[in-house]
């Protein structure tokens, strides 16, 4: 493999760089707002998770005295 040089290199990234295809801003705000829904539905599924959790330890455990 042949070492470039550091000029060729940066003409190959902006080269590269220029071939990627950007989201648009409506694309963006959407998927942006798509996280932050899921973020919000897997924090309740925790949640409701852990509190079902909760409650069964602590009757598993008052069982015992």
């Amino acid at each position: 493999m042949a070492k470039n040089s550091p000029v060729e290199f940066f003409q190959q990234v902006r080269a590269e760089t220029a071939k990627v295809t950007w989201p648009t801003r409506r694309e963006t705000l959407i998927t942006t707002a798509m996280v932050f829904v899921m973020v919000f539905l897997a924090s309740i599924f925790f949640l409701v998770v852990d509190q079902v959790l909760r409650f069964g330890v602590s009757t598993l455990l008052t069982l015992g005295h």
